[in-house]
């Protein structure tokens, strides 16, 4: 029995507005990361992406810009914008934990960012679909 194109197109935005809540559940604890614990978020930066010497002032800066863009994103507004730069930042920090993968069994819980990073993917290509509460249709 095929679904009638409303229950479908009913059922693709309530999994569309499940995967962006989602991703920016993660997305959020990053950002409120560089906040609360700057110093952790630094030696992300130094450890993962070879930034050494990061500040107080940029990890902030960085958590300022990340606000605006988690909050453009989980609102639905500018989605190719906020949609691609989440599924970019999302795909450097999946990409740039590559030697962890290397080390899967002492590192399970990276395996995590692939399908995060593919829901972020599949939101990008999706975004003209999810219209479920959100402020740009």
């Amino acid at each position: 029995m095929q679904a009638s194109n409303n229950t479908l197109g009913s059922r693709l935005s309530w999994s569309l507005l499940a995967l962006r809540l989602t991703v920016f559940t993660v997305m959020a604890a990053w950002t409120l990361d560089k906040f609360v614990n700057p110093q952790h978020s630094a030696g992300i930066f130094e450890h993962f992406y070879g930034i050494s010497g990061v500040s107080e002032m940029f990890t902030y800066g960085s958590g300022v810009l990340q606000t605006i863009l988690i909050i453009a994103f989980v609102l639905g507004f500018a989605k190719r914008i906020s949609y691609g730069l989440v599924f970019i930042l999302h795909g450097a920090s999946t990409l740039s934990s590559f030697p962890q993968y290397l080390d899967a069994f002492n590192n399970l819980l990276f395996f995590a960012a692939w399908p995060m990073w593919a829901a972020c993917f599949a939101l990008y290509l999706l975004r003209d679909a999810d219209t479920r509460f959100t402020i740009s249709k």
